[in-house]
């Protein structure tokens, strides 16, 4: 069912447990981009190198990609409510502990404390939201979806309006409202069954032995390389003041919102998925090919025009994570993502590096090569992304290969917090 055919009743009908978990799912989306306006500022505070603040998204996203082996472990024993709780505890102590950094090595270190309770909570929080929501799973997924697209336009706009005042109090706000939310999912949200079948750590790692899998998986590797330049090392480039930049990243997330939820979906209906997917990624190219030439206009406005292209990449990816092969959505899903969260790790330390070793304009250079390369894989294995083996249709008994039909980006927790 399309969630556009949802009535805005069966979204906002909706139990106390839902809107609580949904309130710290936009929370929880948010700590991705939070700290985007203020790294010029960690960095004079902290007397750090760009290449040493961009250490914040690279401990966090290293973490996040390893923690995908262990969520499904641990949901699937202790349940869903309880591995809500743990996500959002952890989250709590290091988001505040990390507003208490004397240096650049403590905060890069709680930032990855961080990234695990972030990791354990959004991987969980979609099969709640479905799980408890009224109207059926489609209003849950575009309340999830919205929660998501809000969550990381806010991030930017928070970090500005508190960062300026302190680069430290965006961490301890971040950290004050998910007590919030802890102490919301506590009180309105009941435990959820627990999995027929428990998950064990090396089921996402068999999972990826599926060639349209690996395939998806290794494209989107590519792709979150250039993403993540543009998140973490355009700030630098940019050079704004905390609201300024705010401001840039806050529309840079609604674009990618909007783009995301409303227009992909509807591109996908129109043209095929990998159709979509390949020129998206063969325009992004070339967007950050002018953000890394271009004067200061132009690099602002590509970091905004980015937002749409990295929100229809972020809906086909998850559809092709989910649906190219025959295992269980969570385990694909979680197989995928500790492929490509690697290159979200890798493109801060890198940019910063290459800049050093080159110049400031071959950090995108190498991000518009791997968004290029990313759709080279998209061409080159096409069949094994457009032969799902639980996706063939019979045709007097002979099977008739076809596209995956498009499904909405929020359908597993852990994909769209992971492209998001």
């Amino acid at each position: 069912m399309d969630p556009f055919e949802a009535g805005a009743g069966g979204i906002l009908r909706q139990p106390k447990a839902v809107w609580a978990t949904a309130g710290a799912s936009v929370v929880a989306f948010m700590g991705i981009g939070l700290v985007d306006p203020i790294l010029p500022s960690i960095a004079e505070g902290l007397d750090a190198s760009a290449g040493q603040v961009s250490l914040l998204f690279t401990s966090y996203f290293l973490i996040t990609a390893l923690a995908m082996l262990v969520t499904g472990f641990v949901s699937s024993r202790i349940g869903g409510r309880k591995t809500l709780l743990l996500g959002l505890a952890f989250v709590v102590v290091f988001a505040g502990l990390a507003g208490t950094s004397d240096t650049v090595g403590q905060l890069v270190g709680y930032r990855a404390g961080w990234g695990l309770g972030n990791a354990l909570f959004v991987s969980t929080a979609l099969a709640v939201i479905v799980g408890a929501a009224a109207g059926g799973s489609a209003a849950a997924i575009l309340l999830y979806e919205s929660a998501l697209g809000l969550g990381m336009a806010c991030g930017p706009l928070l970090g500005a309006l508190l960062g300026d005042a302190s680069w430290r109090y965006p961490f301890f706000g971040t950290a004050f409202l998910m007590a919030i939310g802890f102490l919301c999912i506590t009180v309105f949200l009941k435990e959820q069954p627990k999995p027929a079948r428990k998950t064990s750590l090396l089921d996402p790692l068999k999972a990826l032995g599926h060639g349209g899998l690996a395939s998806a998986a290794v494209s989107a590797f590519f792709y979150n390389y250039t993403f993540f330049t543009v998140l973490a090392f355009t700030p630098f480039v940019l050079n704004m003041t905390p609201y300024k930049s705010g401001a840039v990243f806050f529309a840079w997330g609604v674009l990618l919102a909007v783009f995301s939820v409303l227009v992909a979906p509807r591109m996908q209906k129109r043209f095929g998925s990998l159709t979509v997917l390949g020129g998206s990624l063969v325009l992004l190219a070339a967007d950050v090919l002018v953000l890394g030439y271009g004067n200061h206009t132009a690099a602002i406005v590509c970091t905004i025009l980015s937002g749409a292209f990295i929100g229809v990449n972020n809906t086909v990816y998850t559809e092709l994570a989910l649906g190219v092969s025959d295992a269980p959505r969570p385990v694909a899903s979680a197989g995928y993502n500790f492929v490509r969260w690697f290159a979200a790790a890798a493109a801060p330390y890198f940019a910063p590096k290459i800049e050093e070793w080159a110049d400031v304009h071959m950090p995108f250079v190498v991000a518009a090569v791997t968004a290029v390369l990313g759709a080279v894989v998209v061409v080159v294995r096409r069949r094994a992304l457009t032969l799902p083996h639980s996706r063939l249709r019979s045709s007097g008994g002979t099977p008739v290969a076809r596209e995956p039909e498009p499904r909405h980006a929020a359908e597993d927790g852990v994909a769209a917090f992971t492209d998001s």
